[in-house]
């Protein structure tokens, strides 16, 4: 997939899902722009991923500030020279049920995960006009859009509210020739899983028709495709990355499988 010198700025990429997006994007020969509000992790990772051939630059970026977003995009322009493609991937995950929720919790999830997309795209934006084949990539989820969670409510809602932003920002930046997509993750193995234990990872493959949880690579591999040129007619659309986790329509469904 075309991605190869392409500059790819990649928000929450120090840890994570983010992390193993901007390892495709660099495996694919893509220079990557690590933004991400723990600038530390940011150098770790950016250290641990580069390889000959690509470039791969940290930058300390905090997506619920214009001012700082407007600067670290600034800054990875100097360093890889523009932006041609933009994974808005950072958000937050707390848990509280709505009778816990306050008006605190409630916008601090929207502020990272809804506004943070926002102030990303509108960093973005005139280097991705510069760009000739310019692309946002956002990291949704299938919860929210799709399915529900006790305790995700805010969550919920600020994934489902990047799909709406998506279809409309597709059609007014598509005169640019710049192309907004979402990815839908299901459950993806990162680091943090393994705290919770092996009974419940167990319990976790059990829901997933294919028997395995996602991996990071499954997520990046989704983004390279529609950050590619290969991609360029498509715009407005959602790719689901679960494993079909969403498809069966009850646990007696996924009982009967292989059967």
């Amino acid at each position: 997939m075309s991605v190869f010198g392409k500059a790819t700025i990649v928000t929450g990429g120090a840890n994570g899902i983010g992390k193993g997006i901007a390892s495709t994007f660099v495996e694919k020969g893509s220079d990557v722009a690590i933004v991400d509000i723990d600038v530390e992790a940011a150098e770790a990772a950016a250290t641990e991923l580069e390889t000959e051939g690509t470039r791969v630059t940290a930058v300390e970026g905090d997506v619920t500030d214009p001012d700082s977003m407007d600067a670290a995009v600034d800054a990875v322009v100097d360093e890889l020279g523009g932006v041609d493609i933009l994974v808005a991937n950072t958000g937050i995950y707390p848990s509280a049920t709505l009778e816990e929720m306050d008006v605190d919790d409630w916008d601090t999830v929207q502020d990272v995960n809804l506004k943070g997309m926002f102030l990303s795209v509108k960093a973005c934006l005139p280097h991705l006009k510069a760009s000739e084949s310019g692309r946002v990539l956002l990291t949704s989820s299938i919860t929210g859009p799709m399915t529900g969670y006790p305790g995700w409510s805010h969550y919920g809602a600020s994934k489902a509210g990047m799909l709406g932003f998506m279809r409309t920002a597709a059609m007014e930046l598509a005169a640019d020739d710049i192309t907004v997509n979402a990815v839908l993750p299901g459950n993806v193995h990162t680091g943090s899983l393994d705290d919770l234990g092996e009974e419940y990872l167990e319990q976790m493959r059990s829901n997933i028709p294919l028997g395995e949880l996602g991996e990071t690579a499954d997520i990046g591999n989704a983004m390279a495709f529609l950050g590619s040129d290969e991609a360029g007619y498509i715009t407005g659309q959602t790719l689901v990355v679960d494993g079909g986790q969403t498809l069966p329509e009850s646990s007696q469904a996924l009982d009967s499988i292989g059967e």
